[in-house]
Formats: C-alpha cells, structure tokens, sequence
C-alpha cells in the first residue's frame, strides 16, 4: 500500500522569506501536483500552500525514499538548492504524519491557536488534488478523516470560541456589555487599522449602522462609503456622540478628544442609555475618568490585550482536551492503515496456499484412483485442515498488534519467506468530488 509521507515548513521553521520562495501560487497547483505524483515511488500527493505553512504530503512506496522525493521534488520545482532548503524542512512518516494533519487541521498547529482558517485551506489543497487527480482512496480517506477530526475538536472543545486578537476582543466585549447588537449604532473616531476592522466586526455581528467622523472629511466620507455608514464633520462630533452605542476611537491626537465632562453631557442626552468606548489610540483619546460614570464603560489597548491573554489562556486549556481528541483519532486511522496494509497480503497468502493445497489434492486424488464422493470429501476436508493450521500463526501474526515489527514491515518479511508476488497497484482511483466550499484558492 504504501506509507504516508508529509515534508514542509512552516512559520516556525522558516522565516517569511523562505516560505515566499516555497509558495505553489493557486494557478500553478496542477502543474506542480502533476509533476508530484509522476516522480517515481510517489502514488497520490496533496500539496498545502498557505502565507504560514507549505507542505507536500504524498503515499510514497518506501518512507525514507518517499521523504527524499519530496524534498528533492521541491527543490526542483522552486530552483532552491537542496542543502539550503533541507534546514527549513521537517517530515513526518506513518503514524507521526498522521498526528501531524490533525493537528493542522484542527488548528493546533497554527501561529494562533484555534484559527478557523487553516480548515478552509487544508480543504482547498484536497480539492485541489481530487481536480488534477493526484489522490487516491488512501489521501482521500486521510483528508476527510482529518476534516472530521477538525470538527470534533471543534464540536468538543472551547479552542476557538474566544477571541484572541484585538479586532475580536472588541466585539466580544461589546455583547457582554450591551447584549444584542442588532439595534446598537457604532461610531468610528479616526482611521486606525485595528479600529477599521474592529468596526466591519462590530457590523458583521449586527450592529445596526455605523458614523464615520476623521480630521480630514474627505477620508470620512471614504470610509463611510465603505461601510455604506454617514460621515460626520470633526467639528460636529459634539453634536452626533449622542447617536453611538459603541465608540472606537483612534485618532492620534496629542491630548484627550473626550474629556469626563463631555461624556457626562451625551449620557444626560442620552437619558442613561449606556455607551462603550473602545479607545484604541496612544496617546489615549477618551479620558479614563469616564470609566467612573454610571453606564459609561471604557477600555483602552491595554484592556483588550488583556482580554486576548486571558482567552488565550483558555484556548490552550482548551487544546489539551483537543489533543486527547487528536491521539484517539490517530489510533483508529492507524488501525485502518494496517488493515489496508496487511489484508491484502493475507489474502495473497490465501490465495497462494489454496492453489497449492488443490492441486495436491487433485494428484491425491488420481493417485488413489478414488472417484467416489466420499473419499474426495474426506482428502480435501485433510488438506483444508492441514492448510488452516499452517496459515493460522502467520495471519495471526499479521494481526496482531506488537511493540516490535510495524505492519510494514511484517508484510514485508511475510512475502519474502513465503514468496508472494508484489501488490497489485490497482488502477487509479476516480477523483472524489468536491464538498460544498472546498473550491477556491489555496493560502487565503
């Protein structure tokens, strides 16, 4: 059948510049994963590009062999020399490369821990693979089982449910103290990135509308343009505070924009009606003394970060559990590869033993002139008996599960002393089709 082979690098391994070189951009992925599966000794190979991580997993024909293809393959294909690229790269064989997919999968692997997107990737690079028929029953039973993995780990666990980066950290903390967005209205001050993006969070969970106000009005007016929000003048801030339930705020001002004083003015306009402030400058732009005001709540950078520590505190209690999940999925995908390993050889061994068991019978037979229902029964029922036990302690040795040979490498000497003709490869297994959302492009 065959061992599982994964090569690669990634964000740990290599820095920025050497994963750019080793990058299989989307509209090149056929023709590199073409070029995989042609080389000797390689039977199937996926191929995962992403901006952290590039790795070639294949169903290579001997481990060792299968490895140095690889990296032989990549070096090839992206002109890097292979002395140099071989410090970058690690591998996984059988049962290690196994663990390490789910591992990928299901985010644990990742620059931050519990990302969703690496799913979204993994699943592309296995589309990819079933539309340039590169795969086969074997990577095609890994890969879904990996996607499985990902979603119990998913299903089971907290690792992804708590945000860890400060964009997230905004909105999570936005419905704790506000609840439902649906009729809340967001106000952004200034035209900081981490603001931006914690506003198109903010309006993807529901807030109902957005203001858009920045010292330049014509940048307001892009960026309300963006969010289809109502660009606000500077100068007029004052006047149109009273209409936002949630405040972001990055401007970049010396001094403070809101003082307590102004913020008291709005909430008595306002009648109470609470007010978030998600302050996001340095220097500061809200005065921390609002923070003393009924109904007033203000959190500035520090805070957030904060709240990313303690979330990714938990996402890494969180993982443990995940990889308790990951080591029994291993150990029943590991139970599978053995069967597709050591069946055939039985079968073969079978096979083999039951030619030779009738042809002897049928010399026994004429040997004995015996026609008659009876003795024919009686020499085969012998032969098969005899055939039984013979066969008996090297198929239960194949079975059995030992800290010694691998299956590998017991189908190995099996065949050798037994004088089994190779594996039949089999013809090329279909292309499995696409679930919905595995197209698209690889390392978005």
């Amino acid at each position: 059948m065959g061992q599982i082979v994964i090569v690669g690098l990634n964000h740990r391994s290599a820095p920025v510049e050497v994963r750019e070189r080793l990058a299989f951009p989307a509209d090149t992925i056929g023709h590199a994963l073409r070029g995989l599966v042609d080389r000797d000794g390689i039977g199937e190979g996926v191929i995962v590009s992403t901006c952290n991580r590039v790795e070639v997993c294949v169903l290579a024909s001997e481990g060792y062999k299968g490895t140095q293809s690889v990296k032989e393959f990549l070096s090839a294909y992206h002109g890097m020399p292979l002395a140099e690229l071989a410090t970058y790269l690690y591998h996984h064989t059988e049962e290690e490369a196994v663990r390490h997919l789910f591992r990928v999968s299901s985010s644990l692997d990742s620059m931050v821990l519990g990302e969703p997107q690496i799913l979204g990737q993994v699943k592309d690079a296995y589309g990819y693979a079933c539309e340039f028929q590169s795969i086969g029953p074997v990577l095609d039973k890994f890969f879904t089982k990996a996607f499985s993995v990902a979603k119990r780990v998913r299903t089971e666990t907290r690792v992804a449910n708590s945000a860890v980066s400060v964009s997230y950290a905004a909105v999570e903390l936005a419905k704790k103290i506000l609840g439902d967005l649906s009729d809340k209205t967001v106000m952004l001050i200034g035209a900081g990135e981490m603001c931006e993006l914690a506003a198109r969070h903010l309006l993807s969970a529901g807030a109902k509308g957005i203001l858009v106000t920045n010292r330049t009005f014509e940048r307001a007016v892009r960026l309300a343009e963006e969010f289809d929000g109502t660009p606000v003048r500077f100068d007029e801030l004052p006047v149109h505070l009273k209409r936002a339930d949630i405040i972001l705020s990055s401007t970049g001002a010396p001094h403070f924009i809101l003082k307590r004083e102004d913020v008291e003015e709005v909430l008595r306009i306002r009648r109470n009606r609470p007010m978030f402030f998600i302050d996001m400058a340095v220097p500061r732009d809200i005065d921390p003394d609002a923070n003393q005001i009924d109904n007033v709540y203000v959190y500035d950078i520090d805070d957030l970060n904060n709240v990313i520590e303690t979330n990714l505190e938990e996402r890494q209690r969180e993982a443990a559990k995940a990889e308790e999940i990951v080591v029994a999925e291993v150990a029943m995908f590991r139970r599978w590869l053995e069967s597709q390993q050591v069946t055939p050889t039985i079968v073969s061994l079978r096979k083999k033993f039951e030619e030779i068991k009738q042809a002897e019978v049928e010399k026994a037979l004429s040997a004995l002139g015996a026609q008659d229902p009876k003795t024919k029964k009686v020499v085969e029922s012998l032969a098969s008996s005899i055939l039984n036990k013979v066969l008996h302690a090297p198929i239960a040795s194949l079975k059995r599960e030992s800290d010694g040979l691998s299956p590998t490498e017991k189908v190995a000497v099996v065949r050798e002393i037994f004088d089994l003709p190779e594996e039949e490869s089999g013809e090329p297994a279909e292309a499995p089709e696409r679930a919905p959302g595995q197209g698209g492009r690889i390392g978005q």
